[in-house]
């Protein structure tokens, strides 16, 4: 079966919002992020929300704290910050947690916004037939699967029992009730195997899944475990993958790291998407859990604006690396956030003391410019930013 085959077996209200709120939208809304940045303005493409720290799993390289303080994100402040970026041409918005499925009014999230778009990051095993059919009624969300190995290493690396089979089965009961289906893979030592194989790729796509999105392994949290850390090599074996099967594979392979030149970025350095917690505290990107400023300050243009920390943050960064600073540099985000008296909102008060002593592992930074092969990629990376945003 064909890439195109796959997308058209997707529910018709389904492909209709994907293609309105999404796509469409999505293409407008980075438009005018442009024209924002072009005037020295501060206000993000995307914004990616943790609804909730709680979770029903522990996993390798996690930046959620599982033994930390419970949090939600009150439902009247997610509305407020949907709605205030719904007025700067954002309609496009990543749901995380913890688990966001645990996340009690998640369902009116997206029924109240149905000009919007979301795509809900989950570990899959709370993920029904009940919810798959809730969602396609809804026709706004795209769920992503996180899927981080085979049945033995999947266990170990997400802190549970039959974590394969219960994350396959929620990919069926997604693609059977004809949503646009995705899976997420953070790509570690124990997995780049089976993520970089024909295999894995030929039997999600025979599921039915319309695209993987790839992430490179980040060593952070209460378990960070450094030794899954990707090499260089391995960094550029995980590019030329990408590259070479976008021209070969029926399904979309999703980066957000390089451009269409190949040139690697860090998007939240260039504005594209910051992160808010479970807290409202909005942090550079979900792994770097700093915040000087939270959604309660006032209103979130103003804020974007105001932010010393955020702005400094961007232009800094920038002429540092390309890649990501918690990776190659993480003494130099201790002396930063200290700069700026910014929040640890990790609930560990040991994080920045592990700044000092972390190891420097290599990021995508590291890779050389591979530009991409594929006419419709290198389009679509050029037009608007394909990876849609900076969770990885």
């Amino acid at each position: 079966m064909s890439l195109l085959a796959n997308f058209l077996h997707t529910d018709r209200r389904c492909l209709t919002k994907f293609m309105t709120n999404m796509v469409w939208k999505g293409f407008l809304g980075f438009r005018k992020f442009k024209k924002r940045r072009e005037r020295g303005e501060l206000f993000p493409a995307f914004q990616f929300i943790s609804v909730t720290n709680d979770c029903n799993l522990r996993c390798q390289g996690c930046w959620v704290t599982s033994d930390g303080k419970k949090e939600h994100l009150d439902i009247e402040k997610i509305h407020q910050i949907i709605e205030e970026s719904k007025k700067q041409g954002s309609y496009f918005f990543g749901i995380l947690g913890g688990e966001p499925l645990i996340y009690k009014q998640l369902y009116d999230i997206f029924e109240k916004h149905q000009d919007c778009y979301f795509q809900l990051f989950s570990n899959g095993t709370l993920f029904t037939q009940t919810v798959a059919q809730r969602l396609r009624k809804l026709a706004n969300v795209t769920p992503l699967f996180s899927l981080e190995g085979d049945e033995q290493v999947a266990d170990i690396r997400r802190g549970g029992n039959n974590i394969y089979s219960r994350t396959l089965k929620a990919i069926t009961n997604s693609v059977e009730n004809r949503l646009i289906t995705g899976v997420a893979i953070s790509v570690c030592k124990s997995n780049i195997d089976m993520a970089l194989s024909e295999e894995f790729i030929r039997m999600l796509h025979e599921m039915g899944v319309l695209y993987v999105w790839y992430y490179i392994y980040r060593p952070v949290g209460e378990s960070p475990n450094y030794q899954l850390a990707l090499s260089q090599d391995e960094i550029f074996r995980l590019r030329n993958f990408l590259v070479d099967g976008r021209m070969k594979y029926p399904i979309v392979l999703i980066d957000s790291y390089w451009r269409a030149d190949g040139e690697p970025f860090c998007p939240a350095a260039e504005g594209l998407s910051h992160h808010i917690n479970a807290s409202g505290n909005i942090e550079p990107c979900p792994v770097i859990q700093l915040a000087a400023e939270n959604v309660a300050d006032g209103k979130l243009k103003d804020i974007y604006e105001n932010s010393e920390f955020l702005s400094d943050f961007r232009s800094t960064i920038l002429q540092k690396t390309k890649g990501c600073v918690l990776m190659e540099d993480p003494v130099w985000l201790k002396d930063f956030s200290e700069k700026h008296n910014a929040l640890n909102t990790s609930q560990r008060a040991e994080m920045l003391r592990d700044f000092e002593n972390a190891p420097i592992v290599p990021s995508h930074g590291s890779c050389p410019n591979i530009p991409e092969k594929s006419r419709m990629y290198r389009m679509a990376k050029k037009m608007a930013f394909f990876g849609m945003g900076a969770y990885g």
